[in-house]
């Protein structure tokens, strides 16, 4: 007999997904590298103060945390990290967070100090047996106002002495030693690019000791971005190129590129941290790769010697940190509809092994909005895309004629790529009753280059266009309440958040996670990775200093008329909590509704679980107060200024 659905305002249902049950056994998985038959990762655990551990997996199904397991193996080069461990031929060496040093593991949970160079930051790094030495990138904090970037070789057992062998570049990345030992590849930037606007790739003869003798560009340059460069093992290289506007394959071979596939679909990322992977080289002119196109991933198999591919079907939406080796292959694999994953896959017989899960949480397909791609225009002849979830809890209905409030999700970035990957961010919202909306508005990863520079110069103003669209299409398409229209975002999209807001009355509410208020403020007090980021987003600064102003929610408080919660970590280097705290002074002296959660212990990014317990119910329960519903569950009061 069918259970009779009970009847409850849209956001008040209740749900099995709570904060707790969110987080808890709930893993941050990283970076992937294979290594015969052992298949590594990292994953970072909320439940123990956001400690990202190394993990190894054997063909006997033996898991185990790898090396010292007081250790933290994250680096905070670029701020952003990625790219802090590296496992080859049984060897494996990481970064410790707390010192930044370099680590090589001597028993499966005892490991050694390698580099003893205070001020430091490492990442990517590389062996090179015959020479007995790491190459790696180094950071140089020795002088906060003047961070250098290099390509360094340090010696094994030689006192941690370390050489700086490339230099000059702002910044470096993805050093690859040929075969045979005598060539090394990396990838350069300079300011005010960043890695996915232009960058080059270099092919360095080496000498005995492993320094340079000659370096000649290869790929890359003004308006071209690279990614992943990789040696075959007869000596040949792959590289990614957007030179077509879409991220491609090439081979280079005697002086010559060749591109292995010509696809409109991205096989390239933006390089926001190190350790980043799409594809592998199992042997010989035989690769196994994933690209995006607008539904999701795909992963194929390419012979390139023979100009053939084929697909391999798996049951996965999203596939990121394509690792290989032999006939085996590792990844991350998302569906729309349970927890990503660690899967290691049998090339030869399809057979799939979960290694780790991100969450143990468990929901009901039942319980699950299946996202949905939407299309719409807030320019002329320019589609923009984004995935919409609609309420979902079949235990309960709303009133007749009702219409669920819908939030809007503005990502980070901004030029990062939202997916139909299971989110149990969204389907808190979902199972509550609301409609949440993921939109990919200009600037986004994933439809090419020419989407992503659609947000050159217009931060701020196409961005916010675009998750204005999206609201009011599904308004018009009858799904939700116009009179509840959220947007919520973070960092990047925390600013996208502020400025809609500020500069258009299609929104009744925000959040805003460490979003940035004051773009002057930003221009002249943030790491070197993004010192110049702005000039590609808003204009050369101090030049356009005007336009900072303009476009700055600080600076037009007094149109701000919504309520706003705000969440900060009070050691984010990236957007100081003084972005936030400003605005919510503003806000406070012009009577508007807001609320301010400062996080101690926290940076760029929520880690520990009980700030991610915390905020995502204390948001829930300021929207709540806000539209007048009475929550779901005994939530803690959050003090709202000025709601009368």
């Amino acid at each position: 007999m069918k259970k009779n659905r009970e009847i409850r305002p849209y956001g008040a249902w209740d749900s099995p997904l709570t904060g707790e049950s969110m987080v808890q056994s709930s893993l941050r998985l990283g970076q992937i590298q294979v290594d015969g038959d052992k298949v590594f990762w990292t994953e970072g655990r909320p439940n123990e103060k956001g400690r990202t551990a190394l993990m190894r997996w054997s063909i006997s199904g033996t898991i185990q945390e790898y090396g010292d397991p007081g250790h933290d193996v994250r680096t905070r080069a670029h701020e952003y990290g990625g790219g802090a461990f590296l496992t080859d031929n049984s060897r494996c060496f990481y970064i410790n967070n707390e010192d930044q040093q370099i680590y090589e593991v001597i028993d499966a949970n005892k490991a050694r100090q390698i580099t003893d160079h205070q001020g430091f930051r490492y990442a990517d790094l590389l062996i090179d047996e015959q020479r007995n030495c790491l190459f790696a990138i180094a950071e140089d904090h020795a002088r906060t106002d003047d961070v250098q970037n290099m390509v360094v070789r340090i010696p094994l057992g030689d006192n941690g002495e370390q050489y700086v062998i490339a230099g000059g570049h702002d910044f470096y990345a993805n050093p690859q030693l040929s075969p045979d030992g005598s060539q090394l590849l990396f990838i350069t930037w300079d300011l005010p690019d960043m890695p996915w606007d232009s960058s080059q790739l270099w092919l360095a003869s080496l000498d005995e000791k492993g320094n340079p003798e000659a370096v000649e560009c290869i790929a890359g340059g003004e308006n071209e971005s690279i990614f992943q460069p990789l040696w075959d093992p007869d000596g040949s290289i792959y590289f990614v190129s957007d030179r077509s506007n879409w991220w491609n394959l090439y081979h280079y071979s005697s002086g010559i590129s060749t591109c292995i596939l010509k696809m409109d679909a991205e096989f390239g990322l933006p390089q926001w941290v190190f350790g980043m992977s799409t594809y592998t080289i199992l042997r010989t002119g035989e690769l196994v790769a994933t690209y995006r196109e607008l539904e999701g991933s795909k992963l194929i198999h390419i012979d390139v010697k023979n100009q053939s591919f084929n697909r391999i079907d798996v049951p996965y939406s999203v596939i990121d940190q394509v690792r290989g080796s032999g006939d085996r292959i590792a990844f991350l694999g998302y569906t729309d509809s349970a927890p990503g994953a660690v899967v290691s896959m049998n090339l030869k017989n399809g057979e799939l092994d979960i290694l780790q899960r991100s969450s143990d949480v468990e929901i009901s397909i039942r319980n699950v909005s299946q996202p949905k791609l939407i299309s719409f225009e807030s320019h002329p002849d320019e589609a923009t895309y984004a995935w919409y979830y609609p309420p979902c809890n079949p235990d309960f209905e709303a009133p007749q004629h009702d219409k669920p409030p819908l939030i809007v999700l503005s990502h980070g970035g901004p030029t990062a790529y939202s997916s139909m990957a299971f989110s149990p961010g969204i389907q808190f919202w979902t199972l509550r009753g609301f409609a949440v909306v993921d939109v990919n508005y200009s600037g986004s990863t994933g439809f090419g280059r020419a989407y992503r520079e659609r947000l050159k110069g217009t931060w701020g103003i196409r961005d916010v266009e675009d998750c204005a669209a999206a609201a009011q299409h599904l308004v018009r398409e009858g799904e939700v309440d116009p009179d509840r229209l959220i947007i919520k975002g973070s960092s990047a999209g925390g600013y996208t958040t502020l400025a809609a807001l500020t500069f258009s009355d299609v929104f009744k509410a925000g959040a805003s996670y460490y979003g940035v208020g004051d773009l002057t403020t930003l221009a002249q007090d943030t790491h070197k990775f993004e010192s110049r980021y702005l000039d590609q987003l808003v204009g050369p600064y101090p030049e356009a200093k005007e336009t900072y102003i303009d476009r700055s929610p600080l600076n037009h408080a007094d149109q701000l008329k919504c309520p706003v919660i705000f969440l900060q970590g009070l050691e984010d280097p990236v957007v100081p909590p003084e972005q936030a705290e400003s605005m919510v002074a503003a806000l406070k002296q012009n009577r508007i509704p807001v609320a301010y959660l400062p996080f101690g212990g926290e940076s760029h990014g929520f880690r520990r679980a009980t700030t991610i317990v915390k905020a995502i119910e204390s948001e829930y329960a300021f929207y709540m107060k806000v539209f007048g519903i009475t929550p779901s569950g005994d939530l803690e009061a959050v003090e709202i200024f000025n709601l009368d």
